[in-house]
């Protein structure tokens, strides 16, 4: 059979588009409001906002909201959101906030060694191939996922802001991105070229090992070099809750009858020379390898009850690519409940574009009506969304509350962003049960409040998926 030719667009077809929209007196209405405000204001319901009250069942007292800037850190800004919740709780901090700068540096440092890496481990596969051009899309991307993040905290620490802070290119990374992945892409060429022309695996091994320095210095010049160890001073909250003596202090902590001088005599943490590993160790009560990514992707490709691997997904080359266990909505909607009663906060992975007011802080379908606004249905679901790429994970952010209805269903989220305090309500927005269910595909839950069927599945072999799979991308 013969297949039909093209249908190429006429004039008249486009006089009858245009004679049908301007007969409609609600076409003419939603292009003044859109073409003068712009879609999302444009199609912003007031009952949707009015119907998600920003009061929470359990809700999480976390310190200030954190600004990645004009970067892409999401995820690390997110795990890190989670960690320092843990640690002002247990040390009766005011407030806190960790070294994104940090593992920023370290980040870029291990990205650039696992593109090399996988350039060696690829030496004979095509450039146009669809393999070489996963790895080599962007080496050093400041997109991660919480694995990533995991990694960097096995190997290297972590350290407080104020022992490595913010910088102009960590505010900014676009130009720091660009030219490392320039000099990277060289690198690869190079060792490609040399290959070719007949150089061994351990003389391209010992290159890369000398390129890394220019790595490092690119890194440095950027950032500023790490710390190896600090100083560190911190002083609790005045609220009887100490231990011991302290100056100006009697044996239950609570001030003594003493006349008042001005000083700060909150009882201090005081650290000097501690290391970025010490730290850790010291001062965050959990331990990053103890919680378990779950995924709701309902896929074909991809069934529930099984552990999947992401193949070129790691950061630091020997510990490995993103796994994660894929569930039912109901296991991953349950565990996430259950980890937020416990009184803990959730790393967790969505499309953050999807029925979004970025300003307003909102993610809702019933508040960003773009069905209204332009007169159509959109009725992916969410294994259609994936399938066809229109949803993966794209931002991490922290929940730090949920309201449970009268019926015992999770109706809204509290959700921590990492966009500044100007954007959302001071920084927080919140998330309606079903834009939950469609949007969130991953979130990172501690392996106790898993139950026992989900945690086996931690242990089972693992299925292993190209890179290009419509499920994620890098979080940013």
């Amino acid at each position: 059979m013969t297949e039909p030719a093209p249908q190429a667009m006429t004039a008249d077809m486009a006089s009858r588009y245009s004679a049908a929209f301007n007969a409609d007196r609600a076409n003419l209405v939603a292009a003044n409001a859109s073409v003068a405000n712009g879609i999302l204001q444009a199609a912003t319901d007031y009952r949707g906002m009015r119907a998600l009250p920003r009061d929470f069942s359990i809700d999480l007292k976390q310190g200030s909201i954190t600004n990645q800037r004009q970067s892409g850190r999401c995820w690390m800004f997110a795990a890190l959101n989670t960690l320092r919740y843990e640690l002002m709780h247990r040390w009766d901090l005011e407030d806190f906030e960790f070294s994104e700068t940090y593992l920023f540096f370290w980040d870029k440092f291990e990205k650039a060694n696992t593109y090399l890496e996988n350039v060696l481990e690829t030496l004979d596969e095509p450039t146009d191939g669809r393999l070489f051009q996963e790895i080599n899309a962007n080496p050093v991307g400041d997109g991660g996922w919480w694995q990533m993040f995991v990694a960097l905290v096995n190997k290297y620490g972590l350290v407080p802001k104020s022992a490595y802070p913010e910088s102009a290119n960590s505010r900014n990374s676009t130009a720091f991105e660009q030219y490392l992945n320039t000099k990277l892409r060289e690198f690869a060429a190079d060792m490609r070229r040399r290959h070719a022309e007949g150089a061994t695996p351990d003389e391209l091994r010992a290159l890369k090992v000398e390129e890394m320095s220019t790595v490092y210095r690119i890194c440095a010049i950027a950032l500023g070099e790490p710390p190896a160890s600090f100083d560190f001073l911190a002083r609790t909250k005045d609220d009887g809750k100490t231990d011991g003596k302290a100056e100006g202090k009697d044996g239950d902590g609570k001030a003594a009858d003493a006349p008042k001088t001005g000083r700060d005599d909150r009882p201090q943490i005081r650290e000097y020379g501690i290391t970025p590993q010490e730290f850790y160790r010291k001062y965050v009560p959990v331990d990053v390898n103890d919680f378990v990514t779950l995924c709701n992707a309902p896929m074909a490709r991809t069934p529930f009850g099984r552990r999947y691997r992401i193949a070129y997904t790691e950061n630091v080359k020997e510990a490995g690519p993103m796994e994660f266990v894929n569930v039912p909505l109901e296991t991953f909607r349950k565990a996430a409940v259950d980890q937020l009663a416990a009184g803990h906060p959730i790393w967790f992975a969505c499309d953050c574009m999807q029925f979004s007011l970025r300003q307003d802080g909102y993610f809702d379908r019933d508040t960003v009506r773009v069905d209204q606004l332009f007169g159509t249905e959109f009725t992916f679901d969410k294994a259609d969304g994936l399938e066809y790429g229109d949803r993966p994970s794209n931002h991490a952010m922290t929940f730090t509350g949920v309201n449970i209805a009268p019926d015992g269903t999770p109706d809204r989220w509290k959700v921590e962003n990492s966009w500044g305090k100007d954007n959302g309500e001071d920084g927080y927005y919140v998330a309606s049960g079903a834009w939950f269910d469609q949007f969130v595909t991953e979130i990172v839950v501690r392996k106790d409040v898993l139950d026992a069927e989900t945690l086996a599945l931690t242990e089972a072999e693992p299925v292993t998926l190209d890179p290009w799979e419509p499920l994620t991308r890098p979080c940013r």
